[in-house]
């Protein structure tokens, strides 16, 4: 006996029709905001257009053969790197503790939940500003503080000098991307059955054996994950280093998407600016790429 699929009578009923009905504004969304500037940006890159001049006249390699010779650049690809690793080793180290925290119950877990998570929900521009502030050259509450600690006779000069601005500008972007991992983290130790932590408190293991032979070990694909959506914030998001230092001083904090933005949009060579910023897409496929093989060898293991 065969049996016939029926037809749906009405568009309505067609789940390959409602399919495409609801996914076609997101499609429209990435192709209209990510798909159109960075097919136009590849264009760019290959030629010499600049707001001087908007003819569009093909020139080969040589932009960015300009790109790979200007020192600047072969700093803001180092500090890119060192932006991202270190931000998010101390993201992951701030997150896994954080997650400790807030899975367990205490007096006042609410408030702790909205301070974690205020600096994520909060307008990246206005947290940065009042950063910005906050580590103010000559009004710094900070300096301040330390001041009547005793612990310096002078100010820091937070941003305005290459080792501590390169420092604030990475405490600030960890601070940003805290909440994110930080939630990530907290729903892997949740997925953690309790048959393995009572077993564990069983066995009568410590808070750190605990911590380094069972939570850290079950929770490496989740961490992978906190570390690649950190990973992506941090290289192409320009916000925190644009506010707090525009690059400076003398260019110690500059990263490509800052350096891609300053040259294409600000100094008008559009061509170098779109060069600049397709460097980014090898350096995050390459950063996505380690931390997706590490995550998996992991759960082979």
């Amino acid at each position: 006996m065969t049996s016939t699929t029926r037809q749906p009578r009405y568009l309505g009923d067609n789940p390959r029709f409602l399919a495409g009905l609801f996914m076609s504004p997101a499609v429209i969304y990435i192709i209209a905001l990510v798909g159109f500037p960075f097919v136009l940006a590849i264009i760019y890159a290959f030629t010499d257009i600049s707001t001087g001049n908007p003819d569009l006249e093909f020139v080969g390699l040589a932009t960015f053969r300009r790109v790979l010779a200007d020192p600047v650049f072969r700093d803001s690809l180092w500090n890119t790197f060192l932006f991202a690793v270190v931000a998010n080793v101390l993201v992951v180290i701030l997150a896994t503790a954080l997650a400790e925290i807030l899975i367990r119950d205490f007096k006042g877990k609410w408030l702790v939940r909205f301070l974690v998570l205020l600096p994520w929900v909060a307008p990246v521009s206005l947290a940065t500003i009042t950063w910005l502030w906050t580590l103010d050259s000559i009004f710094s509450p900070i300096d301040w503080l330390l001041r009547q600690a005793g612990l310096i006779t002078e100010n820091m000069y937070w941003l305005g000098r290459p080792g501590t601005a390169m420092t604030s500008v990475i405490a600030v972007q960890a601070w940003r991307i805290v909440p994110l991992a930080a939630v990530i983290v907290l729903a892997g130790l949740i997925a953690i059955p309790k048959d393995i932590t009572d077993a564990v408190a069983v066995d009568g293991a410590g808070f750190w054996r605990r911590m380094f032979q069972v939570t850290i070990p079950l929770l490496a694909p989740i961490i992978a994950v906190a570390v690649l959506f950190g990973v992506i914030l941090t290289i192409s998001d320009m916000s925190v280093v644009y506010v707090l230092t525009r690059g400076g001083p003398t260019n110690s904090t500059q990263v490509l998407s800052t350096w891609a933005f300053i040259k294409g949009i600000e100094g008008g060579a559009l061509a170098q600016g779109a060069a600049v910023a397709l460097f980014l897409l090898p350096v995050l496929i390459g950063i996505t790429a380690v931390v997706l093989r590490l995550a998996r060898r992991r759960e082979v293991l």
